[in-house]
């Protein structure tokens, strides 16, 4: 974007100490301010937005251009401050230098620390973020994976270390048949493994309304490409299915090579240019090629059998606590969950291993890493979000299926994420070119970097963060010759482990409340009589918890006022995550359902002028939920919707939808009201319990 003063002079991104991002110019001091950012420094935004509503009533045509659509923008006063440039298209402001400043000294509510703002792209500021490892990843030099084969040995016969020894435990201690023990394993691995891609196909078929396409259909381009790369990995013409949704997704399944099978939805040759869908199942065939869905089979039966051993021996009598068998079983029922959440976190790392692995394939197969590079932007900046909480029904059944877990791996992004789809800094005028804003990627790559968070959700992710396979593929590129689709050069202007380390206590806040009333009883009673006096403990317990509640709720559903925002602006947002949100407003199409065809999926998928974000609807009954799903998501797709609600990125960005307004019709989450009810309610039964227990015998009341 250029300066509308200095017309050639190109803004520069500026990071401030809010974790917001303005431009700036270096020349003439000016200030754009995207469309809602300006409500990111207001105390009092409600307030802010109505003086501007009362300045603009008295607009008059300006005569600069707006930086982001290079149309005339219009002039106003702010009451009681400057004159401000406000471009009608894209909703966002231009301050004169000293200007931002005049208005921020006349309303005591805002804030902005511009004095402490960092420098975005031309590094000259700030703090480095694992500067030595952008560079080495930027350098032409290319930087070698990991061995995919001893990898994958050493990782299945580790797996399999593990399984054994809680296996030889259990025939040791507990005298169980070491032909039960070995036989079980084998035998259900078998049938996970011959079964699941059939079970596979009649799900997609039944629940996402997939339908198989003969290669006929597939675009000719794409034809001579995956019949070109499969000759030339001797491997069969894979089978593809077509997912009739708006939303884009791709995924692979299947045994072998010989017959695997990609899933892709219409969504994704609508958002992509013919190079980058090839890309995309470049990614998959790169997949299949390196026998993915199989390992990742093996691999995940290995949790998959200890969670089974864990289940079955929980479940044995054990009420006899001197018998020494049953000693034995909890040691090894405890031994088996703990190297049940050991053997996910391996399986996890795996996944991740061969997603470095499939990218290089698919840069290597087209000639160009960047082609896939602009599709994992356009698809999805960081699929790997939270999952919604299980059904009660389905935990305790204790039913889990490594083939689909296997599965999930196998997609562009974590297939175990709904959340799917955000789209980095599109505006509509590029958005059929393919083109897309890079300072836009940059910004959105610095949550991914910078966050803390980031690596939380990394961990327990299938997929690498998305800026960390974008920075792989623009090594790939530097060393085949070719221009990176990104060399980050942003600088990190601060820590942001604080606001981690706020989050967290907030998120555990009801659990911290809980532990430290009994631990207050504990001191006070002492440990002989702290048994007998735990009835007393129980009005505190739910009126802290209850107060605890409250002050999350305050933190995580902040209220008052949703100030109109678009989707790049959200995506700047480094101070954000699942429990500190961002409040707006947001005006677009809704072009898909969260999970793509899924008949059954409550979430949506929405575009504006800007970008694609997920919609997360909820309930506070997952019947709710899936009636809403069934009967009425259908109904909103191709519709213009306003939304309220909060964004959020774990890592996906997301809104979590407070409301959501079409043609006359309102839809409402309950969730929010709930919990605070909820809240209330425990603090007021708590306390007055507590007062009742303190003041009733003093009162004659008890």
């Amino acid at each position: 974007m250029n300066c509308p003063n200095c017309k050639e002079q190109a803004l520069r991104p500026v990071l401030t100490r809010q974790g917001t991002e303005i431009d700036y110019c270096d020349k003439c001091k000016g200030v754009w301010l995207d469309k809602g950012e300006i409500f990111q420094f207001a105390r009092k935004p409600k307030l802010v937005s109505r003086k501007l509503n009362e300045g603009f009533k008295k607009k008059r045509q300006g005569n600069k251009l707006s930086p982001r659509s290079g149309k005339p923008m219009i002039e106003f006063r702010y009451p009681g401050g400057p004159l401000i440039d406000y471009d009608t298209e894209s909703g966002g402001l231009w301050f004169d230098a000293g200007e931002l400043r005049a208005l921020l000294n006349s309303e005591a509510n805002m804030k902005m620390n511009l004095d402490r703002a960092t420098v975005g792209s031309s590094g000259k500021a700030g703090m480095s973020d694992n500067l030595k490892r952008r560079e080495r990843l930027q350098a032409g030099k290319l930087l070698p994976l990991p061995n995919m084969f001893m990898r994958s040995m050493y990782t299945l016969f580790g797996l399999y270390a593990l399984l054994g020894a809680i296996l030889i435990a259990a025939v040791e201690f507990l005298d169980m048949p070491v032909e039960f023990a070995v036989g079980f394993g084998l035998i259900v691995m078998m049938i996970q493994f011959i079964i699941g891609p059939f079970l596979m196909d009649l799900s997609l078929r039944c629940f996402y309304k997939m339908e198989w396409m003969d290669r006929s259909e597939l675009p000719e381009d794409l034809q001579r490409f995956v019949k070109q790369l499969c000759a030339e990995n001797k491997m069969k013409f894979p089978r593809f299915g077509v997912i009739d949704d708006g939303a884009p997704q791709a995924f692979t399944y299947g045994h072998t090579p010989g017959n695997a099978r990609i899933v892709v939805s219409r969504g994704l040759f609508e958002l992509l240019d013919p190079e980058e869908s090839q890309a995309v199942i470049a990614h998959e065939i790169g997949h299949a090629v390196h026998w993915d869905m199989l390992l990742m089979t093996i691999a995940q039966m290995v949790p998959l059998l200890l969670y089974y051993v864990y289940r079955t021996l929980v479940r044995m009598d054990t009420s006899d606590s001197e018998n020494k068998g049953n000693q034995a079983k909890v040691v090894v029922a405890i031994g088996a969950y703990v190297l049940y959440i050991v053997s996910e976190y391996i399986v996890l790392w795996f996944s991740r291993t061969r997603e470095y692995h499939a990218d290089r394939f698919a840069g290597e197969a087209t000639g160009d890493p960047s082609k896939l590079a602009s599709a994992l932007v356009k698809i999805a900046y960081g699929l790997a979000g939270q999952e919604k909480k299980k059904d009660k029904t389905e935990e305790s059944s204790g039913s889990r299926s490594a083939n689909l877990e296997a599965i999930g791996a196998m997609g562009i992004f974590d297939g175990k994420a709904a959340r799917a789809f955000a789209v980095a800094g599109f505006n509509e005028g590029v958005m059929a070119s393919g083109e897309v804003d890079k300072e836009n990627v940059k910004s959105a790559m610095r949550w991914d970097l910078w966050n803390p968070w980031a690596k939380w959700y990394e961990l327990n992710s299938t997929h690498p963060l998305v800026a960390n396979r974008l920075m792989y593929m623009s090594n790939l590129a530097t060393h085949m010759g070719k221009e990176p689709y990104i060399v980050f050069d942003h600088r990190r202007p601060e820590s942001y482990w604080d606001e981690f380390f706020v989050d967290i206590i907030i998120h555990l806040l009801p659990l911290l409340s809980i532990a430290g009333v009994v631990g207050v009883f504990f001191l006070m009673r002492g440990a002989e009589a702290f048994p007998s006096q735990l009835t007393q403990m129980v009005p505190y317990l739910i009126a802290f918890l209850g107060a605890a509640m409250m002050i999350r709720f305050r933190f995580s559903y902040k209220g008052g006022y949703f100030p109109k925002m678009s989707v790049a602006s959200l995506l700047k947002k480094v101070k954000v995550s699942s429990v500190r949100p961002v409040p707006c407003t947001l005006k677009g199409k809704i072009i898909g359902r969260g999970v793509p065809g899924y008949i059954f999926s409550e979430d949506f998928v929405m575009k504006d002028d800007t970008g694609i974000i997920f919609l997360d609807y909820r309930q506070p009954f997952a019947l709710w939920e899936l009636l809403f799903g069934l009967l009425k998501a259908g109904e909103y797709q191709g519709r213009e919707v306003a939304v309220e609600g909060w964004y959020r990125r774990s890592p996906v960005p997301y809104v979590e939808v407070k409301a959501i307004y079409s043609a006359g019709e309102l839809n409402r989450s309950w969730v929010p009201a709930l919990y605070k009810f909820t809240a209330v309610v425990l603090f007021l039964i708590g306390a007055g319990w507590a007062l009742l227990s303190f003041f009733g015998p003093k009162l004659g009341l008890l």
